[in-house]
Parts: structure tokens; sequence; C-alpha cells
């Protein structure tokens, strides 16, 4: 029979002393005394800043992915814009596979209060623009 060796990590012996470095070695006055600021939690780090991607940004990535010249495909993105407005203006529901629908909405006239004075106002009808994102996109992000 092999004796088994002692492990690093073992229950204390009956009537044996605990050694001088587990011993408290401040006061009870001090062990009662309010936190040091130093323990207050670290402020929540800032973001990072969004970058912005105009339409120039995405006509040279596409420049130089389709190898074409950037003002070509700046011609081409501004040529996309003009004419998704266009079908905008004329009441046109736009689906754009991957990215979502774009529509416009008419929002009726309707009664409404001036906060400063409290009076009851008309807030005239308009139209909103509304986009809804495609289950693609969604799951992408």
């Amino acid at each position: 029979m092999q004796a088994k060796k002692p492990t690093a990590v073992s229950a204390p012996q009956k009537g044996a002393k605990t050694p001088p470095a587990e011993l408290p070695t401040a006061s009870p006055k001090a062990a009662l005394a309010k936190p040091s600021a130093a323990k207050a939690p670290a402020p929540p780090a800032k973001a990072a800043p969004v970058t912005t991607v105009t339409l120039r940004h995405l006509a040279a990535e596409i420049a130089e992915e389709q190898l074409i010249d950037k003002r070509e495909a700046d011609e081409i993105l501004t040529g996309l814009v003009g004419i998704l407005v266009q079908h905008l203006k004329g009441g046109d529901r736009l689906r754009i596979t991957g990215l979502g629908v774009l529509e416009v909405k008419d929002k009726p006239e309707r009664a409404g209060r001036n906060p400063a004075t409290g009076e009851a106002i008309t807030i005239k009808a308009s139209k909103k623009i509304a986009f809804r994102p495609a289950k693609e996109l969604k799951e992408a992000i």
C-alpha cells in the first residue's frame, strides 16, 4: 500500500495554529470604516464614434470592386438615387432585396397643443418616408 502524498491545499488540522499571514493586520475599527474612493466602479467606456459613409465612399468601393472609374460609379449611384426619389414622389413602394422596403405614408391633419401656451392648434397633414428593414438585414446586424 502506498502512502498518500499531501496536497497543496489541505484542511487545517485540529489544534494547528494559523500562519501569521492570514491574521488580520488592521484594527477592527478600520474594517468598519467606509470604503475608499479607489474602490468605486470605473465609469463606462465611451462608445466608438460612428463613421458616416457617403455616396462618394460607396462609389469608390464599387469602382474598386467592379474595376470601373470612380466618376462612372458616382454617376451611377447619383442616377440611382434620382430614380428612387422619382418613384417615391409618384407614390410607389420600393422593395430592395436584402435591404428593405421604402414607402411614403400620408399623415392626416390632427389636433395638437402649443406646449408654451396650452392653446389648441391644428397640425397640418404631411407625408413621411417609412423604412421597413428586410429580414436578411435584421439577421445580418
